[in-house]
């Protein structure tokens, strides 16, 4: 699935998508103690995610959303699947080694994350590795379930 071409308004705009992000938290916290992986919810949230992210962002499913941190740039639409940084074949018109045609997702990720006042500077952060086994699972249901364990996440913030 490729971005929804009717979606570059919001792309154009990740600061837009922060404060989607922010209503998001704010909108699922109160059922955080109610959610369970694996769940009837879960797969709503599964159909939701896959629905929304994909057309705004090409979502791949990896059940480990980082688009906050990344620019709102999907890191793993990425021929490489490289989630820390562009490798070293970007060209210097910004396109992609593999897909020349296509830009850099990281430079598109670095562009980006300058217009985002709130996260912007979290793409300095080192990412952790992808875990290939939460792939088309909810991202969403990991972070809740993350931030009801330690009872500190970005979903409580």
């Amino acid at each position: 699935m490729r971005t929804d071409p009717r979606m570059s308004f919001l792309q154009s705009n990740p600061h837009l998508l922060e404060i989607a992000y922010d209503a998001a938290r704010r909108t699922l916290r109160p059922f955080l103690r109610r959610l369970a992986p694996g769940g009837r919810v879960e797969r709503l949230l599964v159909a939701f995610e896959r629905t929304t992210k994909g057309a705004l962002f090409d979502c791949r499913m990896c059940g480990q959303c980082v688009l906050h941190q990344t620019g709102m740039t999907c890191p793993m639409t990425c021929p490489k699947d490289l989630r820390n940084g562009p490798c070293g074949g970007v060209r210097s018109d910004g396109g992609c080694e593999i897909i020349p045609e296509m830009t850099c997702v990281w430079v598109q990720a670095w562009e980006r994350s300058k217009r985002m006042p709130r996260y912007g500077s979290e793409i300095l952060s080192i990412l952790p590795p992808l875990d290939r086994r939460l792939q088309d699972t909810s991202a969403w249901m990991h972070e809740l379930a993350a931030g009801a364990e330690s009872g500190a996440s970005a979903w409580t913030a």
